[in-house]
C-alpha cells in the first residue's frame, strides 16, 4: 500500500510539473523564446554564451586583454574581499542579465547557478565557502522590483552546492543613487553606511558573496568590509558576469 501511494503521489507531481510548464514555460536567458521542455536554454543558443577564460585579473576575476596578474583597476585599490570569480563575459549575457534583473526573468536563476557550478566549480571547491549570501536591495528597490535577483541566483546556487543560503547575513539599510554614471570615488561614498550585518550568522564563517556584475568591486567591498567587521573569516564573491580589466 505504502508503494502505491508513493508511485501515486510522484505520478502527481511529474503531471503538476508539466502542466506547470505548459501554462507558465522556462525561457531561455539567450532568446527569452520557451525553452525545450526539461531544458533551462535552447541549445542552439548556449553557443552564443563565452565563459569568461583565462587570462583573467587574480583579484577581481575580470577578463584581462593582455598579460596575466593583477589588473589596473586592482593595482590602485585596496580590495577588502579576497577574490572574485565571474562566470561570463559581459557582452554575451548583457540583455539576458536586464531581463533577469528588471523585467521579472526569475527563472533565468535556474541555469544562470548550473553554469556557474559547471564553469567555476573549482573556485568553489578552493573556497569552501560555509555560507553564501547575496548583495541586498534596499526596501525600497524590493518593493518596486518585488524580488532580488541576485538573491534569487545564490538561492539557486545553494541547491546545487548545498552550500547553506543565509539571505539575512547582510542587510541594506538605506537607499543608494544609481552606480552607473558616478566615479569610483562616488560609488565608495554612496555606499557607506549602507549595509549592515549579523554577528552570530557571520562570525567565523567563510562568506561567497554574490551579484550579478561586478563593475568597479565598490559594492562589493562596502559588503565585504560591514561582514568582517561583523567576525567573518573571509570573504570570497562571485558574480554572472563582469567586464574587460586592464
Amino acid at each position: 500500500m505504502t508503494d502505491t501511494l508513493l508511485l501515486h503521489k510522484g505520478f502527481l507531481k511529474r503531471a503538476g510539473c508539466r502542466a506547470i510548464d505548459l501554462i507558465y514555460p522556462v525561457r531561455c536567458p539567450v532568446c527569452d523564446d520557451a525553452a525545450p521542455r526539461g531544458e533551462t536554454i535552447c541549445l542552439s543558443c548556449m553557443k552564443s554564451l563565452k565563459a569568461l577564460k583565462y587570462p583573467w585579473c587574480e583579484k577581481c576575476g575580470k577578463k584581462l586583454n593582455s598579460g596575466t596578474g593583477i589588473c589596473g583597476d586592482c593595482q590602485k585599490t585596496k580590495h577588502r574581499f579576497e577574490r572574485c570569480r565571474s562566470v561570463f563575459e559581459y557582452p554575451c549575457v548583457r540583455d539576458a542579465v536586464y531581463r533577469f534583473k528588471y523585467l521579472g526573468r526569475r527563472e533565468y536563476a535556474y541555469f544562470f547557478a548550473e553554469s556557474s557550478v559547471k564553469i567555476l566549480g573549482d573556485y568553489l571547491a578552493m573556497v569552501r565557502p560555509d555560507i553564501i549570501t547575496a548583495v541586498p536591495l534596499s526596501a525600497e528597490k524590493m518593493l518596486k522590483r518585488g524580488y532580488n535577483q541576485a538573491g534569487d541566483y545564490a538561492s539557486e546556487l545553494s541547491k546545487r552546492t548545498n552550500i547553506p543560503f543565509c539571505p539575512d547575513a547582510i542587510k541594506r539599510i538605506r537607499n543608494t543613487a544609481p552606480m552607473k554614471l558616478l566615479s569610483p570615488a562616488e560609488r565608495q561614498k554612496n555606499l557607506k553606511n549602507a549595509f549592515k550585518s549579523v554577528q552570530n550568522v557571520v562570525k567565523s564563517k567563510r562568506i561567497l558573496l554574490i551579484d550579478d556584475i561586478y563593475t568597479t568591486g565598490a559594492t562589493m567591498d562596502e559588503c565585504a568590509s560591514v561582514l568582517l567587521e561583523a567576525g567573518a573569516e573571509s570573504v570570497y564573491c562571485m558574480t554572472l558576469a563582469s567586464g574587460a580589466g586592464i
